[in-house]
């Protein structure tokens, strides 16, 4: 299966800059459909997105800036919020213009097209596929996962510790994997949980008697849910100056692994800005049919099936 990355991830490997830099080789993409990049300079009043390859002017028209422009499905905001970022492109002609200057013409829908039909196109529901964080809204993460086409990851399947917003895990532009949750009429949905370990796997991180840094995710009548790993979180008894969001040092009391529970004791805390660090994967490549996040001899089974 051909492999499409992320739009900004091509912009410095050597083979793009040979490209670009050379009017030749540029001759030589337009053959070969080749997709490139370059960041893109301004977008100007009728939305045409300029851009310059090793100082040969070059223009996306507005109706080849992106798949869905020319039909009306896609707003120009997609173009828009290019300016100064990374675009992919396939060089459709170098031409000149009316004072006989080289000018390249460029499509950005053409490659996301050829990234839709030989890769986006045959993926299936448990495949695991980089990606890159595009925007952070209340419900989810859009995450472009090849030639800028997005897909949404539903804030609910980012980490099985809840979060109140996806800027408590990522931020924008952060390389990040995923997995295919779902296909759907062309559209797709992504999940994040199940790359980042069992409930096993997360607490065999930790020993009963250490203490530890948490992060305080909700407060109950019964105790303080602490979160140790974005896929591991304790109990503690609560405390008057114990507030959601707070960071705590917490001395682990018990590890329960048939229960599937951490009994913690909060030992001090602290107001911190929230710290955003890369994910941790315990998978990064391939497929996977079934998640089991539950021990094998737990009561209680909680799992992904993919596919189904």
């Amino acid at each position: 299966m051909p492999y499409f990355l992320p739009e900004g991830e091509l912009i410095n490997t050597e083979e793009n800059r040979l490209y670009i830099n050379n009017p030749d080789m540029l001759a030589e993409a337009v053959c070969k459909q080749k997709i490139l990049e370059a960041k893109a300079l301004l977008c100007d009043r009728e939305h045409n997105l300029r851009l310059s390859l090793g100082g040969m002017r070059a223009v996306i028209p507005r109706e080849e800036g992106a798949v869905g422009i020319r039909e009306g499905t896609v707003r120009d905001i997609a173009i828009i919020s290019r300016v100064n970022r990374p675009v992919c492109f396939v060089v459709s002609k170098i031409t000149t213009d009316e004072s006989g200057e080289p000018i390249a013409v460029l499509s950005r829908e053409k490659a996301q097209r050829i990234c839709l039909d030989n890769y986006i196109d045959t993926l299936e529901a448990g495949d695991i596929v980089d990606a890159r964080v595009s925007r952070l809204e209340s419900f989810g993460v859009f995450a472009d996962i090849g030639c800028g086409i997005v897909a949404l990851m539903p804030i609910d399947t980012i980490s099985v510790s809840r979060i109140e917003h996806p800027r408590e895990r990522f931020c924008e532009g952060m390389r990040i994997k995923a997995v295919i949750k779902s296909v759907e009429n062309g559209r797709i949905s992504l999940s994040h949980k199940e790359l980042l370990g069992t409930w096993k796997q997360n607490a065999e991180r930790f020993s009963q008697g250490e203490t530890v840094t948490g992060i305080v995710r909700s407060v109950e009548s019964y105790g303080a849910f602490v979160e140790l790993a974005p896929n591991l979180a304790g109990l503690a008894e609560s405390r008057p100056d114990i507030r959601e969001g707070m960071r705590v040092s917490v001395f682990i009391k018990s590890i329960i692994e048939e229960k599937m529970k951490i009994k913690l004791i909060i030992i001090d805390a602290f107001e911190s800005e929230n710290e955003v660090t890369p994910p941790d994967y315990f998978i990064r490549s391939g497929h996977i049919d079934r998640f089991l996040y539950s021990p094998e001899d737990c009561p209680r089974v909680i799992e992904t099936v993919f596919g189904d």
